[in-house]
């Protein structure tokens, strides 16, 4: 049977582009479930009304990962198919069995054709996949139909507290010469110079705007056109949980964008029907993907640091450069939560103590009067 078209009719503000997306999420999570066994319905219920949709769809990944692993990896149960483990195999699992699990996941090997593929998961992945794993067995619990809650007995995963982590942003020299590289070529190979010849000033803007706002990838990837309004001087995005903010627009972002959608943005009748309004295109004329945004922030990342491409920043760490950016030059931490969009002023406060860390670099070795003493 040939899949159907799926149309959208949009009665929400939202515009078209992101109502798409959600409802492929939406579409992702129904395909995993269907695959799941039926006693796990209100499992699925419970994450349809708490949480996000990208998380929604990462719980049932890591409970599909986990069924699988109880068909290949263990005799725990005798179903051949996820969809046919019973609810009596799980009553049988014991907080030991996940445990191991937890540890398998630290670091596996999956066999495809001729190659071996080795997976390894940090703290943090290991941590949100205890999370999935623990909140199907209480609701199981909780709905009776499995007689005892084993998620006492799991094994604690130390992710490192948010004063421990690194903060790896550019310095402000650094993301001069990122933006040497965009504007002028520098640091490009020959194959690299001829594609960045037709899309250079697209790349511009989108630096631009990651430094300026630290947008979140997803965020950026889904502005449009008519988020703009260019006589305002201000434009619309859609945060988390679909809050809308409005961005004022300053000299630097108005001339880029400007440059882009005037003198190298493809005319209308080369772009995807879909994709007319979106702002940042493919030089296929279709909306800019993830990858390909992440991609370009790594090459131009990567030529700022003087490191390999591979090891380029990733967006989210233009997003840590605006913060420590913005708090180096004097802003309220408060201020730049709120530009920002973090939910906790805790986060923030992480790019302030990096910039003293940064402060305490530099005059490590300003040592006057130990100087003035040895002469």
């Amino acid at each position: 049977m040939d899949s159907k078209t799926i149309k959208i009719h949009n009665k929400s503000d939202k515009p078209d582009n992101l109502v798409k997306k959600e409802n492929d999420l939406y579409l992702e999570c129904e395909a995993i479930e269907k695959a799941l066994p039926s006693f796990l319905r209100g499992f699925f219920i419970y994450l349809k009304g708490n949480v996000l949709l990208k998380t929604r769809l990462a719980y049932l990944g890591d409970v599909k990962f986990f069924l699988q692993y109880l068909i290949e990896e263990t005799d725990l149960t005798d179903a051949q198919s996820l969809n046919k483990i019973k609810i009596e195999d799980l009553e049988e699992i014991k907080a030991v069995d996940v445990n191991i699990f937890i540890d398998y996941c630290r670091k596996y090997k999956v066999e495809k054709a001729d190659t071996i593929y080795i997976y390894e998961n940090s703290s943090k992945s290991l941590a949100r996949k205890k999370s999935s794993i623990s909140v199907m067995f209480k609701y199981l619990y909780r709905d009776g139909l499995i007689s005892k809650n084993i998620t006492d007995g799991f094994d604690p995963i130390r992710v490192p507290k948010a004063g421990e982590r690194e903060i790896k942003a550019l310095q402000d020299d650094e993301v001069m010469l990122m933006l040497d590289a965009v504007t002028v070529g520098y640091g490009l190979t020959e194959h690299e110079k001829a594609y960045w010849e037709k899309t250079k000033k697209r790349d511009k803007a989108v630096l631009i705007i990651f430094l300026t706002y630290g947008l979140r990838l997803s965020e950026l990837q889904q502005l449009n056109l008519s988020s703009f309004n260019f006589n305002r001087g201000e434009f619309k995005i859609y945060r988390k949980r679909g809050k809308e903010s409005i961005m004022p627009m300053n000299k630097s972002v108005t001339e880029v964008l400007y440059d882009y959608i005037d003198n190298e943005r493809l005319p209308d009748d080369k772009i995807q029907t879909e994709d007319k309004d979106a702002l940042f295109l493919s030089l296929q004329g279709k909306r800019m993907t993830d990858r390909q945004i992440r991609e370009l922030v790594k090459k131009y990342t990567s030529i700022a640091l003087k490191t390999s491409r591979k090891a380029g920043y990733s967006p989210h760490k233009l997003r840590a450069t605006a913060a420590t950016s913005l708090i180096g030059r004097g802003n309220s931490i408060f201020d730049v939560a709120a530009l920002l969009d973090h939910e906790q002023v805790t986060t923030t406060q992480l790019y302030a103590q990096h910039k003293i860390n940064v402060k305490r670099d530099l005059v490590k070795d300003m040592e006057w009067e130990e100087e003035r003493k040895e002469k």
